[in-house]
């Protein structure tokens, strides 16, 4: 095996990626080496490159990239689990288990969470608390790319547990984007009645409507909220998802949502930004507005199961695959594309 390994990496701030070579990472005890086989790109990698992100979950200089799946090709001392050539995926995050929030059961909320990037590059060192919280064994009956899926995947399964989608109800999504349309997918398995999808690209509401939407809106050219009080004789939705990340599709997601309605604020904003919220809503409508964040290890199990069943099927999401060379490239296609949703980095 070679001693040098290419990797992807942000150096000197915001924007500056580039592919450089370095030295093959050492696994130490506990520890496992991963040949990454397939780097699926994200909307968190996106916002990372154009505006930064919290500094308590990463910080620069650093590889980036956390969704992925590859080969086992090193283990450390003490390792039983996984083996030498077995196909596995892991969390990009650890909880400790002991904090207060692990012991009130919110580990996405962690206080002392281990975070794991790096997943743009031909190998990963995987630390032991990963591997002992938050790794998987891979099914042989899905591919590297809808195995890297899991990660969104979980993310948003933690939110639909935590909004509620019950059956019949009526569920908009603002957003259809790969997570928006996880949303969709998960939102029909749940038994939604009707699945209503806004996005600003026509394209993209075509994909939604593939995916199995009921029906979709831009609000370039229609308001979502008479569509939605159309399709609900004007009780609007049981359920809204904003799934963009914006505060003025947050606010969106208010005038969207019916009375006792729940809101799920999911798609994170830009650092220091707010929004404005009619406290008539909240109070005289009994409106839920709930954010969440990332995931548990739970939700990265569920996920992978849902794929490997075939109970959800995540492949028309990776609409192009190129390497990791390109990988400038590639965050250019996704930022000017009317149609990529995800793109596999093979490194």
């Amino acid at each position: 095996m070679s001693s040098e390994t290419m990797r992807a990496a942000m150096l000197y701030g915001i924007k500056d990626l580039r592919v450089e070579y370095v030295k093959k990472p050492l696994v130490d005890s506990g520890e496992v080496l991963v040949k990454v086989k397939a780097a699926t790109t994200c909307g968190t990698d996106l916002k990372i490159l154009q505006r930064g992100y919290l500094e308590k979950v990463i910080s620069l200089p650093t590889i980036f990239g956390h969704e992925w799946a590859g080969d086992v090709v090193e283990v450390g001392q003490g390792v039983t689990w996984p083996e030498i050539g077995m196909r596995i995926r892991a969390g990009n995050s650890a909880p400790c288990l002991k904090c207060q929030m692990c012991r009130k059961g919110k580990y996405n909320l962690c206080e002392n969470m281990l975070w794991l990037w790096g997943a743009y590059a031909e190998y990963i060192r995987v630390p032991s608390r990963t591997i002992q919280v938050n790794a998987q064994e891979i099914p042989h009956n899905i591919t590297y790319e809808e195995a890297a899926l899991v990660e969104p995947l979980a993310c948003v399964l933690h939110g639909a547990e935590k909004v509620g989608i019950e059956i019949g109800s009526t569920v908009a999504i603002i957003g259809a984007g790969p997570i928006g349309l996880l949303h969709l997918l998960v939102a029909r398995k749940l038994g939604a009645g009707k699945i209503i999808v806004c996005d600003l690209v026509d394209d993209r509401l075509a994909f939604a409507k593939k995916m199995g939407a009921d029906e979709t809106v831009n609000p370039k050219t229609t308001d979502p909220v008479e569509v939605v009080n159309q399709l609900t004789k004007d009780s609007k939705a049981d359920v809204v998802i904003e799934a963009i990340g914006l505060p003025a599709t947050w606010e969106q997601a208010l005038r969207l949502v019916a009375k006792g309605g729940k809101i799920l604020e999911f798609g994170g904003c830009p650092p220091g930004t707010h929004i404005q919220v009619d406290t008539e809503l909240l109070h005289y409508s009994e409106v839920t507005v709930m954010g969440a964040f990332h995931t548990t290890p739970l939700h990265f199990s569920k996920a992978l199961k849902l794929i490997s069943s075939g109970t959800l099927n995540v492949k028309p999401l990776i609409t192009k695959k190129m390497s990791l060379e390109k990988i400038n490239e590639a965050f250019k296609t996704l930022t000017i594309s009317k149609s990529d949703l995800k793109i596999a980095i093979a490194p």
